[in-house]
C-alpha cells in the first residue's frame, strides 16, 4: 500500500514536471513573438547596427535556452508516457509574475518609441531624451529590470528549485545589469538635468 502511495506520488511530481516545462516554453514562444511584434512595430531604432556576430549570438541564445527547458522534461515524458496536467502553485504565481512583469516591459519600451514620435505617431527624431513614466521614474533601464523578472517568472514556474534555469536567470541578471550601467551612465552624461534619484537598473538598490 505505501509503496503504490509513493509510486502515485512520484507520477505526479512527473507530471507536474512535465506540466512546468511545457508551460515555461509556450512563455518563452509568447515572449519571443511579443519582443519581434515590438521590433517590428513599436521600438524606433537608431541609425546604428551591431555586429554580425551579436546578432548570431542572439539568434543561437534562444534556441539554446528553449533546448535548456526541453532538458528539464522528465525521462518517461520523452519515451512517449501519457501524463495527466498538474497545476501547482507555483505554476499561477509563475504565469501571473510573467503577465505582469511583461506589461510594464511593454509599456516602458512604448515610452522609448514615443520619445521619437509626434503625437500622431510619425517619427521625427532619432536623438536620445529623458524618458519619464511607469518604472523610469525608479530606474534608468526599467525594460531590462523587467527582462529579469520575466526570466525569474519562468524559474518560480518551473519549481523554483530548478538549478539549470537559475544559472540561466544569473545570465541574463549580469547581461541586463551590465548593458543597464553603461545607459545609466550615458544617461548622466549627456542630460545635465537627469533625474539624481534614479537608479541604474534595479530600484532602490542599483
Amino acid at each position: 500500500m505505501h509503496h503504490a502511495l509513493g509510486r502515485d506520488s512520484q507520477s505526479k511530481d512527473m507530471d507536474s514536471e512535465h506540466f512546468s516545462a511545457l508551460l515555461v516554453l509556450l512563455l518563452l514562444w509568447l515572449h519571443s513573438c511579443r519582443r519581434l511584434a515590438e521590433c517590428l512595430w513599436t521600438s524606433v531604432f537608431s541609425s546604428g547596427v551591431i555586429h554580425i556576430v551579436q546578432y548570431c549570438f542572439g539568434l543561437g541564445y534562444y534556441i539554446a535556452v528553449g533546448s535548456t527547458v526541453l532538458c528539464q522534461v522528465p525521462t518517461n515524458v520523452r519515451n512517449g508516457k501519457k501524463i495527466s496536467v498538474q497545476i501547482c502553485w507555483y505554476h499561477i504565481i509563475g504565469v501571473m509574475m510573467y503577465i505582469w512583469a511583461s506589461l510594464h516591459q511593454h509599456r516602458c519600451l512604448a515610452i522609448l518609441a514615443n520619445l521619437r514620435k509626434s503625437r500622431s505617431g510619425k517619427v521625427v527624431s532619432l536623438s536620445h531624451s529623458v524618458p519619464f513614466g511607469d518604472w523610469f521614474e525608479s530606474v534608468s533601464c526599467p525594460h531590462y529590470f523587467a527582462e529579469l523578472l520575466i526570466y525569474v517568472s519562468m524559474a518560480i514556474t518551473l519549481g523554483i528549485h530548478n538549478v539549470t534555469w537559475w544559472c540561466v536567470v544569473m545570465y541574463v541578471l549580469f547581461n541586463q545589469a551590465l548593458a543597464a550601467v553603461l545607459c545609466h551612465e550615458f544617461y548622466q552624461k549627456n542630460f545635465s538635468s537627469y533625474p539624481k534619484h534614479r537608479k541604474a537598473f534595479i530600484p532602490l538598490v542599483f
